[in-house]
């Protein structure tokens, strides 16, 4: 079989391959992970999340601006708090660390970028999970209350809103969420806050780097964590199907997939079937693991950072949340 030539620079490869797919800038949303330390510094202390960051307040503004200045103008706020305690109380401050930041980047920047906010308890409260647990007569750890969850979430989604937020993300996966947020926030006149629903969030252990950032000084059982009561079960994509039509019915205006890579058979699905604006996050084990083979040499990194994103983009994807954004970025003219 005869071999391609592969004409120009390899960036220009690389650029060509993302035109071809049909993605753009705007497609991109980076995460940032804002922490409530006095200094910034590595996201992880280990290379698993290399090039990625913990922002401290005082330098958000600053990191933002780079951001912009890549062209990229979508952005996803998570926040590490210093404490937790049992009813996530800080999640929902007007002081809290998503709120602060919202409104610094809002006062900065203005509508020049889009703010979503990562609406859940889990780096908030004591247990790690998503929602709030019943306690059983013995004091041990019970199941979560999905209902008193859901008055939580929509008073954290007001908080965001109020701090500036153009999008709440709701990312429980508890029973009802975005009908509740949408009402609350009606209810309060945010009627033209969007809500970006993590609609298929699949139990993975593909997420083990970001909880090992955000729990585990407190949380050391982080590595057993079993959310599969409330996230998805990788056997049953009907479910995927059920969970993202139920978030549009009751008012989502954009759903989400997550993990990516494994997955795309998903976002395939949802496209054909749905077609309804749609995000997919490309979470940090996936990335973790594009950093550990590159160290390897047994891949090539760019080449893999190129190649994940854009079959992430074929397959449907409207929006990409990924570490590699900034990465991506500049392959890209528009």
């Amino acid at each position: 079989m005869e071999k391609v030539q592969i004409a120009g620079s390899i960036m220009d490869f690389y650029a060509q391959l993302c035109k071809n797919v049909g993605l753009r800038k705007k497609d991109l949303i980076f995460p940032i992970f804002v922490s409530e330390l006095s200094s910034s510094g590595p996201l992880s202390n280990s290379n698993d999340m290399s090039g990625m960051n913990k922002i401290a307040l005082k330098d958000v503004v600053q990191n933002v601006q780079k951001i912009i200045d890549q062209g990229i103008s979508s952005l996803i706020i998570f926040g590490i708090p210093n404490k937790r305690d049992i009813g996530a109380s800080s999640a929902l401050s007007n002081e809290g660390i998503v709120q602060n930041s919202t409104r610094k980047i809002k006062k900065e920047f203005g509508g020049s970028v889009n703010i979503i906010t990562d609406v859940c308890i889990c780096q908030y409260d004591l247990s790690g999970h998503c929602g709030l647990q019943i306690k059983n007569h013995d004091a041990t750890e019970g199941n979560i209350d999905n209902d008193s969850t859901l008055d939580l979430l929509s008073k954290i989604a007001i908080s965001h809103a109020e701090a500036g937020a153009d999008i709440v993300a709701p990312s429980s996966m508890m029973d009802g969420q975005v009908i509740q947020i949408r009402s609350a926030l009606n209810s309060k006149g945010f009627k033209n806050t969007k809500i970006m629903a993590f609609s298929a969030k699949f139990a993975s252990s593909l997420y083990s780097p970001f909880r090992k950032t955000a729990y585990s000084k407190q949380i050391h059982n982080y590595k057993t964590l079993d959310k599969s009561s409330y996230q998805i079960g990788y056997e049953n994509p009907r479910q995927a199907i059920r969970e993202v039509q139920a978030d549009i019915q009751e008012g989502a205006d954009m759903i989400m997939i997550k993990p990516s890579l494994l997955y795309l058979d998903i976002v395939s699905m949802i496209k054909d079937k749905i077609n309804f604006p749609m995000a997919v996050q490309n979470v940090s084990g996936e990335c973790a693991m594009v950093k550990a083979a590159a160290r390897k040499g047994w891949i090539d990194e760019e080449e893999w950072k190129v190649s994940s994103i854009a079959a992430i983009k074929r397959a449907g994807a409207h929006s990409i949340i990924s570490y590699f954004t900034m990465d991506i970025a500049k392959y890209l003219d528009d």
